[in-house]
């Protein structure tokens, strides 16, 4: 038997698609989309309070495409309280009028494939960063799920720990080129759902996703190894910017 990486665990995250029914939405009373409207900015503005409290994290971000209107994306240290937000969302009026399209859980992740020995996970503020880490404030969120390919000779989970190894460490020299301009976020998800992994990058220009993932399609670990879910692309939305998107009255 091959030996498992060990991995480092942070807080859960939640990435929340949902879809807008704009017909019930347009079919109800401007006021009755008011009162909507500002009970959902009062829940919003209640996620994004842990944040400052460093209790977890909250981002919400409009989506291009027809795969969803709205992403909301939660982090906190324990799965009940991921079910805890997601619920009040559902009792929410303005649910009523949303249909949920895709979700993902998962927990952050940081695998020991690159790890310094001697570090205090618990104590290294480094460390404590990534594992529970403030969402970039960028303009740009990209989000896909991916596994490792388990077919024939490109196995991944039958490779000995230095050729995965190896192949991570170009992986990583690959995203360092990055740095500055694409902020990536790994959350394991093995056991948690469908995929294994769920990756989201924060950058101020979309183009940057393009060129990242499509370099990294001809590193190794990407090329045997790497299978891909959907890719979910979208804005970051402040409070205000969502209450304009549900504006329907002429300005």
């Amino acid at each position: 038997m091959n030996e498992a990486v060990e991995t480092l665990e942070g807080w859960y995250a939640l990435h929340d698609m949902r879809r807008i029914d704009w017909k019930a939405w347009r079919s109800v009373s401007a006021q009755e989309r008011a009162r909507a409207v500002d009970e959902l900015i009062a829940l919003t503005r209640a996620f994004a309070e842990v944040e400052g409290q460093r209790k977890g994290a909250y981002g919400q971000y409009h989506m291009a495409g027809h795969k969803a209107d709205l992403m909301f994306l939660h982090m906190r240290p324990t799965i009940q309280e991921l079910n805890e937000v997601k619920a009040r969302f559902q009792k929410s009026r303005f649910a009523d009028f949303t249909e949920p399209t895709y979700s993902y859980v998962s927990v952050v992740e940081l695998s020991s494939y690159l790890a310094k020995p001697g570090v205090d996970p618990d104590t290294d503020p480094y460390l404590q960063g990534r594992l529970k880490p403030v969402l970039p404030k960028t303009e740009y969120v990209c989000f896909y799920p991916m596994n490792k390919r388990r077919q024939g000779e490109d196995n991944w989970y039958m490779l000995p720990m230095e050729q995965r190894r190896e192949m991570m460490k170009s992986h990583g020299l690959i995203g360092r080129k990055y740095h500055g301009k694409v902020t990536q976020i790994i959350t394991g998800s093995v056991g948690l759902d469908d995929w294994e992994w769920g990756v989201t990058l924060f950058a101020d220009d979309p183009l940057q996703f393009k060129k990242l993932v499509y370099e990294m399609r001809f590193d190794e670990a990407s090329a045997r190894f790497g299978e891909f879910g959907g890719f979910y692309v979208g804005n970051r939305l402040g409070d205000e910017g969502l209450a304009r998107l549900l504006h329907l009255e002429a300005r």
